[in-house]
């Protein structure tokens, strides 16, 4: 997991340095996104921000995420009717899912830089994005 607070200040400087608006709001979703290890959904973050600003709407929330998205500032992880959010880590990365409780994991893998590589010179593809996702059930969803 990347310092969030380096991670916060990555994301600052990025808005910042395209004039955009830092609102109270909109840096409580970026603290929330930069320190989340969980992946939150857009509802999780807006629980969240709504305890300290409850007038904050949901669209607010949205538009912050995808304006994130839109800069690659987080990465969205799709899976089955839901995207969840990596602001922590918002690049290219093994998940692992649980099919039960929807808890989100980065497995530390230390081979897959080495097979994109290897798929790229197989296929003569530059590789520019890809997802490797495991789908399972956690050590906890296992005991029930």
């Amino acid at each position: 997991m990347a310092d969030p607070q380096a991670r916060l200040a990555q994301m600052l400087a990025k808005l910042k340095a395209r004039s955009f608006r830092i609102t109270p709001q909109r840096l409580a979703v970026l603290q929330i996104l930069a320190a989340s290890r969980a992946h939150p959904g857009v509802e999780d973050i807006y629980a969240e921000v709504k305890k300290t600003f409850p007038t904050t709407s949901l669209a607010t929330i949205y538009k912050t995420v995808a304006l994130l998205k839109e800069i690659n500032e987080v990465l969205e992880i799709r899976f089955f009717d839901s995207s969840r959010f990596d602001g922590n880590k918002p690049y290219p990365h093994p998940h692992i899912l649980c099919l039960h409780c929807g808890a989100v994991l980065d497995p530390e893998l230390p081979g897959v830089e080495a097979l994109v590589a290897e798929a790229a010179a197989r296929s003569g593809f530059q590789i520019v994005d890809h997802r490797l996702n495991f789908f399972g059930l956690c050590s906890d969803c296992q005991k029930t």
